[in-house]
């Protein structure tokens, strides 16, 4: 009986773990046209309207050739996603902004999606994600 019931137990973790696989894409950010090499870029992927530009759901820390990036979150539940990013030339992990508050660094977020006196919003960030799939976010 001992030895049913671990079949089953196995059995049944196999297929829940086949659809917990099928259920996850991979996200590719390709971004450019940024002002130069230095520094890094801090990336975030956003799955909450609440959440967006406070609490990243993913994120990194990615380095930058040629003026651009690419960054691959792998394993993303399905659904509905936001991204942003900072170019943090000068690597202190945050955006330098002016006496303003205007941004001193490139920033950008998906859909090319822009702020009118502030920052841009999640809904036109916002996109679904259902397949594996490939953004651009041009500055």
């Amino acid at each position: 009986m001992k030895n049913l019931l671990l079949i089953f137990a196995i059995f049944f973790s196999g297929i829940l773990s086949t659809n917990a696989q099928e259920e996850t894409v991979d996200l590719t950010v390709n971004i450019s046209g940024l002002n130069s090499n230095k520094g890094t870029l801090l990336i975030a992927v956003y799955n909450k309207k609440e959440n967006f530009l406070k609490k990243q759901f993913k994120g990194d820390i990615v380095k930058i050739k040629d003026k651009k990036s690419v960054v691959v979150f792998k394993d993303l539940p399905k659904g509905e996603y936001a991204v942003s990013f900072v170019h943090d030339e000068n690597d202190n992990k945050k955006m330098d902004t002016n006496f303003l508050g205007i941004p001193k660094e490139d920033y950008g977020c998906s859909n090319n999606a822009t702020g009118f006196m502030g920052p841009p919003k999640y809904d036109d960030a916002k996109f679904q994600l259902s397949e594996n799939k490939t953004i651009e976010i041009k500055i």
